[in-house]
């Protein structure tokens, strides 16, 4: 049996990173075939650096990911304390229910309703291109705000409650206990939600096709169009660089989380001794 499930995970492992390695090797191509190997070369490493289109679309999508990863974790933060506080209320089943939609939404839905929306509240404003990097923003920060919140409360519900009652004994007002007891001890879930809605935005396609405009084009958008044609091998250097920077971010979290939970550990250790 334990033969068998080693080829299992063997296996699953393979599926999920062949495809990857296969494309950071031939990121390395000498040629311009996407299918047959000849020599290693840095060529498309440097042809990227050329390619104005494409930097300026990842520029685009980093600037929109970013963006909407730190609002979302900021509002997202801000409702999963609101809903912890309001436990036992008959109102936080129906918020949760609401919050889930997003999640459980097929995402071509998701994108045509809010495209159909942009487009009638532009009617109304009068505004003709009103599809761009605002509504872009407001479309990524709905679809990444579940996630942010379903991460956070949990953590929420581990901490303390005592700790925010004895800091408002000893002279904390409320808002202060929050950011010097309650944030210190949520800020791992935090910083989870926002590198998970970081790369959802940042790979996002379909909401992103849906309610962004000719001005303002993403990474996944700027690839789709390049496939009616054919796809340059320089997409194969920047996928195995944003492959490679994801992978050393999550590599650091994850010591950095490691860390943390070492110190807890050793803190509590040494107040029980």
């Amino acid at each position: 049996m334990k033969a068998v499930s080693k080829i299992y995970i063997f296996l699953i492992f393979f599926f999920l990173y062949a495809p990857i390695a296969v494309l950071v090797v031939y990121s390395f191509n000498g040629s311009t075939s996407t299918v047959v190997m000849q020599g290693f070369s840095l060529h498309w490493y440097k042809s990227l650096i050329h390619d104005s289109a494409t930097l300026k679309a990842v520029r685009n999508t980093l600037i929109l990911a970013v963006s909407s990863s730190v609002i979302s974790t900021v509002l997202g933060t801000a409702a999963a304390v609101g809903l912890e506080k309001y436990r036992r209320s008959p109102l936080r089943s129906s918020i949760m229910a609401v919050t889930n939609i997003p999640m459980m939404n097929p995402e071509i839905v998701t994108g045509i309703s809010m495209m159909l929306l942009f487009v009638f509240i532009g009617r109304i404003i009068k505004v003709d291109s009103v599809l761009g990097f605002g509504t872009l923003l407001i479309a990524h920060i709905t679809f990444n705000l579940p996630y942010v919140i379903l991460t956070v409360l949990p953590k929420l519900r581990q901490t303390d409650k005592n700790l925010s009652e004895a800091a408002q004994d000893l002279g904390c007002r409320p808002f202060v206990s929050f950011f010097k007891v309650v944030l210190p001890a949520i800020t791992p879930a935090i910083i989870t939600g926002m590198i998970m809605a970081f790369t959802l935005s940042l790979d996002d396609f379909i909401i992103s096709y849906f309610t962004g405009g000719p001005g303002f084009q993403t990474l996944p958008i700027v690839i789709y169009s390049m496939t009616k044609k054919r796809v340059k091998p320089d997409m194969y250097a920047l996928a195995a660089i944003i492959f490679v920077s994801i992978l050393v971010l999550l590599i650091l979290y994850n010591s950095f989380q490691q860390k943390s939970e070492q110190k807890e550990v050793k803190k509590h250790r040494e107040m029980y001794r």
